[in-house]
């Protein structure tokens, strides 16, 4: 299902979104911690800080400052890949499937409400 918005309605349900998510105060993500939280969960695992970086076409130290920070918040966690262990795996915690879904209740309630 495809949904048309005009630029202005994009711009406003962002606006929104960000908005009720500052209100909130709960959990406060930077653009790119929000980016790796959702690779994290909406793209298949396993997930690295190697592979990650990769992706974003930033450094393994910005990876890890992100990760540190979502961490702190248990949205997500960290191992040693015991096959390889220069890698470091990140795992998807119960908070953090629960902070994404409530993010897309929030982004859909918004789209509702929308100026048509």
């Amino acid at each position: 299902m495809t949904v048309e918005l005009r630029p202005g309605q994009a711009l406003k349900l962002w606006h929104d979104v960000s908005l009720a998510l500052v209100r909130d105060g709960d959990i406060d993500l930077s653009s790119r911690q929000m980016t790796i939280l959702l690779t994290i969960y909406l793209e298949a695992p396993p997930h690295t800080v190697r592979g990650l970086a990769a992706k974003l076409g930033v450094t393994k130290p910005v990876i890890t400052r992100a990760l540190d920070t979502m961490g702190a918040q248990n949205l997500v966690t960290r191992r040693r890949d015991e096959a390889d262990r220069r890698n470091v795996v990140i795992q998807r915690t119960v908070e953090g499937a629960l902070f994404v879904e409530r993010l897309a209740d929030l982004i859909a309630s918004q789209s509702r409400i929308l100026p048509r």
